[in-house]
């Protein structure tokens, strides 16, 4: 006898580490999804920023339907070409010369980390390990990297957590100027802060990280889990700022949905992360590296990119009518399509209760902090779905400022 899988379920089965809405998708089709129940929902999620080019799209869906009848999986004692035309991709559409591929954006940054410090041993000596990151920063939830972030939530509660990591605050360049010396490895540091609030960092900020980095030898580490293939209106958000990292780690949006990540590097650095030195059980997966590619060879085109910055405007349009409808926003900010919407005083740390309501009006959104309306829809969302999707938000918000 079949089973039909309910919430309840997940109560059941699954660790608690988790609290999902009660509704359970079971299908999508671009940027919209249905319910057990067919209900349909407009998605602003995207995954927190995942599905790039939306669900089921149709050259993601090819090909992963033409390789997974050739070649699925092979160890790491074995190459295969969908692993090297994807790290080929990725070389020549960034500064970088080398591609470490791995499983999720997690990794990506522990082996960014790892990478740093190994080649501070080899260039420096076993003195030069401190690592700057950034209050409010997430770059993962690996020991290393939750540590590395800058929400000591995440970190408590699990024993003493790795030394030589500093923490400096965002946007504030003297704060980091307070820290960094000879023995700094590397600065890590998000060009958009995602999970810290949809917070951009200032082109002199950026710019004054790379100028410090130069002068005391240290990397410069872009965390591009969230802004990276497409997401900030450039392939890479580094673009954005002409401001170019030693090492770059991409995940979410790589696969659009399906699980990769990637750690590129230039040449002079990516040579201390010798052979034995690090490693990937599911890295370089050719089924994922053939989905990866197409998606990346999909989105970074002219009219995917001009598209997110035109899409970014009209949802910038869209909040900015809601809000002055109803004053539920102070501040309205964020990259291409990753977007945040932070309340306003009369309504501080009430975001997260917005996403029921949406849900209830057929929308799924995201909060970044308790005090952050997050929206990470698909690259290519068409514009009707915006233009339904902000309609459904805009009841929500109504019945949030009702019940006041």
């Amino acid at each position: 006898m079949s089973h039909t899988p309910s919430r309840q379920d997940f109560d059941h089965y699954m660790t608690p580490n988790y609290s999902p809405q009660q509704v359970i998708p079971v299908r999508g089709e671009g940027s919209r999804l249905w319910d057990q129940e067919g209900r349909e929902y407009i998605d602003f999620a995207g995954g927190i920023a995942v599905n790039s080019l939306g669900h089921c799209h149709p050259v993601l869906v090819d090909a992963l339907k033409a390789q997974g009848e050739k070649l699925w999986h092979l160890a790491n004692v074995f190459t295969n070409e969908p692993a090297l035309n994807l790290a080929k991709a990725l070389v020549e559409r960034t500064f970088a010369d080398k591609a470490f591929l791995c499983s999720s954006g997690g990794e990506a940054n522990e082996a960014a980390l790892k990478l740093a410090r190994r080649w501070a041993v080899d260039h420096h000596g076993e003195h030069k390990d401190k690592i700057i990151s950034f209050y409010q920063s997430f770059h993962g939830r690996t020991f290393f990297t939750v540590s590395v972030g800058g929400q000591p939530k995440y970190s408590q509660g699990f024993g003493p957590v790795p030394g030589g990591i500093l923490h400096a605050t965002y946007n504030d360049l003297e704060s980091v100027r307070a820290l960094v010396g000879d023995d700094t490895c590397a600065i890590m540091v998000e060009p958009m802060q995602g999970e810290g609030g949809i917070v951009p960092g200032t082109q002199d900020f950026l710019q004054g990280l790379r100028d410090l980095c130069d002068e005391h030898q240290a990397l410069l580490i872009f965390d591009e889990v969230q802004t990276g293939v497409g997401r900030s209106g450039e392939l890479y958000a580094y673009k954005n700022y002409g401001i170019t990292p030693d090492i770059l780690t991409s995940a979410k949006s790589l696969g659009g949905g399906f699980p990769i990540g990637a750690m590129l590097a230039t040449d002079a650095v990516a040579k201390s992360l010798a052979i034995g030195t690090h490693g990937s059980t599911y890295g370089g997966n050719a089924l994922a590296s053939a989905v990866a590619l197409a998606a990346v060879e999909f989105i970074d085109t002219p009219e995917v990119l001009e598209g997110v910055k035109k899409r970014h405007d009209l949802f910038r349009e869209h909040l900015e009518t809601i809000n002055r409808k109803y004053g539920v926003f102070k501040e309205i900010r964020g990259m291409g399509l990753l977007m945040g919407a932070q309340m306003s005083d009369a309504f501080e740390g009430r975001a997260k209760d917005i996403l029921p309501l949406a849900i209830e009006e057929g929308l799924m959104a995201l909060i970044a902090g308790p005090n952050v309306l997050r929206m990470a829809p698909s690259l290519v969302i068409p514009e009707a779905d915006i233009a339904e999707g902000m309609a459904r938000l805009d009841r929500a918000i109504g019945r949030l400022v009702a019940a006041e």
